[in-house]
C-alpha cells in the first residue's frame, strides 16, 4: 500500500480545506494517507513516504509563506530528487505565478510532479475540491 504525505501551512483556512480534500482523494484511491502542518516535516522524513502533495497558499509577491513553509520546503528539495510529488494552493490575487516558479523549482530538482497542479482563487468551491481530490488519487 502506498504510503502519501500531504504537507502543507494554512493561514486562513483555505488550503486547509484543499489538503482536507487531497486526503480523501489519497483515501479513496486505497492508500494510507497522513496529514501534516509544515512544522511536523522535514527533509529526513521524505524518505518514509512513496509520493508527498505539499499544499501552500501564495503570499506577498507571489512567494510561498516565508516563516515557516518557505524553510522548510527549501530543506526537502535536495531530498526530492525523482520523488513522486503534487502541489496545490490558494491565492487571492494574481495569475498563479508563484505556483508555476515552484513548479520550476521542483522540476529543477528533480521531483517528479504526478499530476497539474491545483490552485483557486480563495476559499475553494466543489470544483476546486473535486480537483484536490483528484490530485490525491493521481498521487496514490
Amino acid at each position: 500500500m502506498s504510503k502519501i504525505a500531504v504537507v502543507y501551512w494554512s493561514g486562513t483556512g483555505n488550503t486547509e480545506a484543499m489538503a482536507n480534500a487531497v486526503l480523501e482523494g489519497v483515501k479513496e484511491a486505497g492508500a494510507e494517507g497522513e496529514l501534516l502542518n509544515c512544522g511536523e516535516f522535514d527533509a529526513t522524513k521524505v524518505a518514509d513516504y512513496d509520493a508527498i502533495a505539499f499544499g501552500c497558499p501564495a503570499m506577498g509577491d507571489e512567494v510561498l509563506e516565508e516563516g515557516e513553509f518557505e524553510p522548510m520546503f527549501e530543506g526537502c528539495v535536495s531530498a526530492l530528487k525523482d520523488k513522486k510529488i503534487a502541489l496545490f494552493g490558494s491565492y487571492g490575487w494574481g495569475d498563479g505565478e508563484w505556483m508555476r516558479n515552484w513548479e520550476d523549482e521542483c522540476r529543477n530538482a528533480g521531483a517528479v510532479l504526478a499530476c497539474d497542479s491545483v490552485t483557486c482563487n480563495d476559499a475553494p468551491d466543489s470544483d476546486c475540491e473535486s480537483a484536490c481530490r483528484t490530485l490525491g488519487k493521481r498521487l496514490a
